[in-house]
């Protein structure tokens, strides 16, 4: 029995089944993890979405930004990108169970004790319960009655920084863009969500979470995260797993091996 996180598929169906057939997955005997967004730019999401609902127990997934994205475009609360490829998804007619099913997962789920995944990353002021915890506020809303409301008020990029009194509104769209958005953070803690590039390149100012001192993170816990395909996987820690590196960019696509903490990838 194996255990495997995958990084961001982004449609890419063909990728992901023969990254599959090399390291042997066999449903019902092993477990697929994947750290969001399931589908966008790749050539088929349908085909990706049907395999992956097809895997039942055998398969379990946090939400991408892609993924929130798709289901607001699905609600006519924002209008698909030309690159987005998502207008096969959209004319499926399965495409109601398609959104409930994308709809149950949570922006952050622990693995175990010590490996957690989201698709970006772990705020540096919380704490891995934290995060657990206010992914499941979100999940609570996205299964909801009113879950739609959650769609249409997460485009933004503010509040910046986290605050224990933030509520409603701007409580939310600071959990979903510190889970899905974030890459990089100011020394005041403030989110910076419009830098995209590897962190050599970044201006002086800014830092990526992962290289900001948190002292609510246990010595023992990791964080499994995609969503920063620029990193190409190394992060300068191994704390810190990154596990997008770019398959639908050209590079590669990449899971990790829970037993033996080792990475397979297999080349675009």
């Amino acid at each position: 029995m194996s255990t495997y996180v995958i990084g961001d598929i982004q449609g890419c169906y063909a990728g992901l089944r023969s990254l599959l057939e090399k390291v042997g997955f066999e449903p019902g005997r092993d477990t697929l993890y994947a750290v969001g967004d399931l589908i966008a730019r790749g050539e088929d999401s349908l085909s990706t979405i049907r395999y992956l609902r097809s895997l039942g127990s055998s398969f379990y997934s946090v939400l991408g930004n892609h993924d929130l994205h798709f289901l607001a475009v699905s609600q006519g609360i924002k209008k698909a990108k030309r690159n987005d490829n998502l207008q096969p998804l959209l004319d499926a007619p399965e495409l109601p169970e398609i959104v409930d099913w994308l709809r149950q997962w949570p922006l952050a789920h622990a693995i175990d004790e010590k490996h957690i995944m989201v698709h970006a990353g772990l705020y540096p002021d919380w704490s891995t319960q934290q995060l657990l915890t206010y992914s499941n506020e979100i999940n609570q809303a996205l299964t909801g009655l009113r879950w739609r409301q959650v769609l249409e008020n997460m485009y933004d990029d503010g509040p910046p920084k986290w605050n224990d009194k933030l509520k409603n509104v701007r409580r939310q769209r600071f959990i979903i863009n510190a889970t899905t958005r974030m890459r990089y953070v100011r020394s005041s803690m403030a989110l910076n969500l419009t830098i995209k590039c590897a962190p050599s390149e970044a201006p002086n100012s800014l830092r990526p979470w992962f290289a900001i001192s948190n002292k609510k993170l246990q010595a023992d816990e990791r964080i499994l995260f995609g969503h920063w395909a620029a990193l190409l996987g190394k992060t300068g820690s191994s704390q810190f797993v990154a596990l997008d590196t770019g398959y639908v960019w050209g590079n590669a696509l990449t899971l990790w091996h829970k037993e033996s903490d080792l990475r397979i990838a297999i080349n675009a």
